[in-house]
């Protein structure tokens, strides 16, 4: 949200600027809704920039395939990063982890409040992911160690200034397609105090070296919806030949250290502490954003009065 903080610092200033050039402007009057609606206009700018696409889209040059399910549109990893960062508040992601793209609703937007979800796709080269252990697993067991790794996660969300998550539970067990090698599971999550609960749907598609993620993000109202087209978002993203499962060489690929269970723990990647990495990401669209920039102002107004008082002491 870097560049949302120097446009709300600028558009302060102006109005100290100006109420120090004329005292009898006293303090700025704008309220809250006409500040949110300022950062409106400035999210729409930024989102006028983006260019959709649809049709088939090449995946980390030549990786896989994304042929974009009917009713949806593609945004390219650069733009879908300013989506989760600077216009959802997300922490900005590790190298090598960043997005690869979103899918959208073909009549949404990322700062439209009607937006019902959205789909995040990246790309985890870990290892191949041997699945024999798919059939043995303990939804309820491995529910117990995400939320320990959510809560040691948490640690690393105060630090970086970013509210914590709690992970309520399962939206809907995981189900794992051994014959496609695609697995998908969600959780219901709550960040911070929200009075609602936020959904996050995780697909992988497992290849030869690592698999593709696509984590879809939205309220948990969105479940019904989300169930209903699931059936076209699987198939629609499949490994290029060559990086595919079957195309495994075991004399010369690299075997992840954990199964499908780790996968859907995120022990293959709560190494690094990134939340983003287990699959969870903000998903209260650009309000949150935009309510944080009126709050940083409120913020920032304390600040200036403070030091106007102080000069004019001294």
């Amino acid at each position: 949200m870097k560049h949302a903080f120097f446009f709300l610092l600028c558009l302060l200033c102006s109005f100290h600027l100006v109420s120090q050039e004329d005292p009898n402007l006293g303090e700025p009057t704008l309220s809250d809704e006409e500040l949110t609606s300022m950062y409106q206009a400035y999210a729409d700018s930024i989102v006028a920039t983006f260019n959709y696409q649809t049709g088939t889209i090449s995946i980390k040059d030549g990786l896989a395939t994304l042929d974009v399910p009917s009713g949806y549109k593609y945004l390219d990893g650069h733009s879908s990063e300013t989506v989760l960062t600077e216009l959802w508040g997300n922490p900005p992601s590790d190298p090598g982890y960043g997005s690869l793209g979103m899918l959208f609703p073909e009549h949404s937007s990322p700062v439209d409040s009607n937006s019902v979800y959205a789909i995040n796709i990246t790309y985890s080269e870990e290892g191949f992911i041997d699945d024999s252990d798919a059939k043995d697993l303990d939804y309820d067991d491995l529910l117990a160690t995400m939320r320990e790794d959510v809560a040691a996660a948490n640690e690393y969300r105060r630090e970086i200034g970013y509210e914590t998550v709690d992970l309520i539970g399962w939206a809907s067990e995981p189900y794992y397609d051994a014959d496609n090698k695609k697995l998908h599971w969600a959780k219901e999550l709550r960040f911070g105090k929200s009075p609602v609960n936020t959904l996050n749907y995780n697909i992988r598609i497992l290849g030869r070296k690592g698999y593709l993620e696509l984590n879809v993000i939205g309220e948990m109202d969105v479940l019904p919806e989300v169930k209903r087209d699931i059936g076209g978002i699987l198939p629609s993203i499949a490994f290029n030949e060559g990086h595919r499962y079957q195309d495994f060489d075991a004399s010369i690929d690299k075997v992840a250290a954990v199964g499908i269970g780790g996968l859907i723990a995120g022990k293959v990647l709560a190494k690094a502490g990134i939340l983003a990495k287990l699959g969870i990401f903000l998903a209260k669209f650009w309000k949150i954003a935009a309510l944080a920039v009126v709050g940083a102002i409120a913020g920032l107004r304390k600040f200036l009065g403070r030091k106007q008082e102080a000069e004019e002491v001294s």
